[in-house]
């Protein structure tokens, strides 16, 4: 009999949450005369010690990743992890923000590792203590779009040249204006062309990739954006890529680990799990396939 009473107490606690049950309330599941109060009460604390394990071992198989945009609009995320969960049980919750963000997540200990596309940015990330094992990824390329028409009829193969001929004719031009990885490369872009782009037809917008292109698009503007989320975008849309080729628009990724000296509670075992898996020949060969449109995405390049 009392093993069954501790049973419905169980029950009762599991369904009403452990949080939520007042001391009367037990009376109503299981009687004093049956169990003594401190019985319940050492089987309610033992249940609710239980909980709080379970809980830990749920979050010690799960993954916090901030990354650029690109690789979540690009849908190449939604490939990889399915298969990395199979491989290894592990969850992974994906913070799609841009590479600015991520870093500062990263910086903060918000998440357990990251996958950018800044160079300068990511160094300076893992020289100040925050980044431990960086590892390069992979890499596709920028590309320049506009309205069919070419209004400003820009150079195709000269990135510098072509920004200096949107200007020149003062054709509208989107900005992501969010600190991403992309807005890094095009900052850094108008600063190789030798000019400031205060020109009346720059609008900074401080948005993703995804919307930065719709809004192009509806705007019928020019902006800059990784060749990924373009071909995953680029039906819905009615641009042309305007200049591309350009080795200036070259464009790696890496996967950096959280400094776990820096934040003990993070996720270290099941973040390098992770990136070792991204790495390895199967994840790069994935990386290699994954297309949109028959195009191919990403080319991985991790070094072995």
């Amino acid at each position: 009999m009392v093993h069954n009473y501790l049973w419905h107490l169980i029950c009762f606690i599991k369904v009403n949450s452990i949080n939520n049950i007042r001391q009367e309330d037990l009376m109503t599941v299981i009687p004093m005369t049956v169990i003594p109060m401190k019985c319940i009460q050492t089987s309610f604390v033992l249940l609710a010690l239980a909980t709080t394990l379970g809980v830990n071992a749920a979050d010690d198989m799960k993954i916090r990743l901030a990354t650029t945009t690109s690789t979540y609009h690009s849908g190449l995320l939604d490939f990889l992890l399915p298969e990395f969960k199979k491989d290894t049980g592990y969850n992974v919750d994906v913070l799609a923000a841009g590479t600015g963000k991520s870093l500062r997540m990263g910086q903060n200990g918000d998440v357990d590792l990251v996958m950018t596309h800044a160079p300068r940015a990511e160094a300076k990330f893992v020289d100040a203590g925050y980044g431990v094992q960086p590892r390069q990824l992979m890499y596709n390329d920028f590309v320049l779009v506009g309205p069919k028409a070419d209004p400003a009829n820009v150079d195709a193969n000269n990135i510098v040249k072509a920004l200096n001929d949107i200007a020149a004719s003062n054709a509208t031009f989107i900005s992501r204006g969010d600190d991403s990885g992309t807005n890094k490369k095009e900052l850094g872009l108008w600063s190789q062309a030798k000019m400031q782009p205060n020109f009346a037809g720059y609008k900074a917008v401080g948005q993703g990739m995804g919307p930065t292109l719709n809004m192009a698009s509806e705007l019928q503007a020019y902006t800059l954006t990784d060749r990924g989320t373009w071909l995953a975008y680029q039906s819905k849309l009615d641009l042309k890529i305007a200049a591309q080729g350009d080795q200036r628009l070259f464009n790696p990724y890496q996967v950096i680990l959280v400094n776990p000296s820096r934040y003990p509670e993070i996720n270290y075992q099941g973040a390098k799990a992770f990136s070792d898996w991204l790495v390895n020949p199967k994840a790069q060969t994935m990386i290699n396939s994954y297309k949109r449109n028959g195009e191919q995405l990403f080319v991985a390049n991790a070094k072995s």
